[in-house]
């Protein structure tokens, strides 16, 4: 049996998470930040390259829901 795999890219606010098996491969989140996400490059997810608020909006397009992030709690200052 084959296990999900979660790939994990990170800039220093927040981290996205990719699940390859649930991609639909719509193009959304390229024709959306190309800046960001280039499938031709590796890796091919480029957090570093746009906002965080950007990212996070962008994430939200995903229609199959592949593409989540998580706040890094790490550099949360209190």
């Amino acid at each position: 049996m084959e296990k999900d795999v979660t790939k994990k890219y990170r800039n220093k606010e927040l981290t996205i998470l990719w699940q390859p098996k649930k991609c639909i491969h719509s193009g959304i989140c390229v024709k959306t930040l190309p800046r960001v996400y280039d499938p031709k490059a590796k890796p091919w997810i480029q957090p570093l390259n746009a906002s965080v608020q950007e990212l996070k909006d962008q994430i939200g397009l995903c229609p199959s829901g592949a593409l989540s992030y998580q706040i890094n709690r790490d550099e949360i200052k209190e």
